[in-house]
């Protein structure tokens, strides 16, 4: 893997990873995968509105405050999940970047808690490049997604997200879009809920607990991924906009190959970063999957009647 790629992943890693222990994973929502791929089914209608994007008060790929006018557009209520996925590459035979290129070509990142981390510069003490990781087997050939239906895809190249996005006759959401859904009409506050990280001590979102890179404590209901919806909606009734995976948007970061992601994963952790915010953008490589990086589409159509 190349130095670059490496510090990429060290970037997302920095910016990954609640939902207290009164919603554990029993509490999730109940997925159903629409039977119409051109239908709305499972999408919200977000209203045209204007949006502070970035924050001011953490990382500096934040900054400055952006004032951006957003035109009204449906998003889904949460992110792709397995079982979506699948129902697309039955219809279509679609192949996936992280499954071609042949043996030993293809694959992604997979995180590895580390026994032991003495250069916090050097992530692979806790990520490794897996040839045989897909969307099938998210952490390598021995993994499975058998019943991880309602889990959100990830092992997902840019390419590959659009190609689902298509595949329903939507995209995949601008970076503006994707943070004004995010906030749910809480302009400027720093977390998707509001001002406070834990509100009365409870975990909003999935993120890491514990001492990073060793051991996630799961204190939040969930040590690792988490199913789609299992921590409380938005002000917009959307779920994961933090935490659980990275997501992708079409905005290219500096340099070509390169896409904005957002919102953080299982993995942010408060102690080596904090970027399970709306706010919070890192690059993730066009041509690369890892199991923290899923997506979800947008519809630029008209509003419901």
């Amino acid at each position: 893997m190349s130095a670059f790629r490496l510090l990429l992943l060290a970037l997302a890693a920095m910016a990954l990873s609640g939902c207290g222990e009164q919603h554990a994973a029993d509490t999730c929502i109940e997925v159903t995968t629409p039977g119409d791929p051109d239908g709305r089914d499972g999408m919200v209608w977000i209203a045209p509105g204007s949006v502070t994007l970035g924050s001011l008060q953490f990382f500096p790929e934040e900054r400055p405050l952006r004032e951006v006018e957003v035109d009204g557009f449906w998003i889904d209520v949460h992110a792709v999940t397995n079982a979506e996925f699948e129902r697309f590459v039955e219809a279509t035979g679609y192949v996936t970047v992280a499954e071609r290129n042949g043996a030993g070509a293809g694959g992604g990142a997979v995180f590895g808690p580390a026994a032991e981390a003495q250069n916090w510069s050097d992530i692979r003490q806790w990520w490794r490049h897996a040839p045989d990781a897909s969307w099938r087997h998210p952490q390598g050939g021995a993994s499975t997604i058998e019943g991880r239906e309602a889990f959100p895809v990830v092992q997902i190249a840019f390419e590959d997200a659009l190609a689902y996005a298509n595949w329903r006759g939507r995209d995949l959401p601008t970076e503006a879009e994707w943070e004004f859904a995010a906030r749910g009409g809480l302009d400027r506050e720093p977390y998707v809920w509001g001002s406070e990280v834990r509100p009365d001590g409870a975990y909003l979102a999935n993120h890491w607990q514990g001492e990073f890179p060793y051991r996630d404590s799961g204190e939040d209901g969930h040590a690792g991924l988490a199913p789609v919806g299992c921590f409380p909606a938005n002000g917009y009734g959307l779920y994961d906009m933090a935490g659980n995976v990275w997501e992708w948007t079409r905005e290219s970061w500096s340099g070509p190959g390169f896409r904005v992601i957002k919102g953080g994963s299982f993995l942010c952790s408060d102690s080596y970063c904090h970027r399970y915010r709306p706010a919070a953008r890192q690059p993730g490589d066009e041509a690369y999957s890892t199991e923290h990086l899923g997506f979800r589409t947008v519809w630029r159509g008209p509003p419901p009647e």
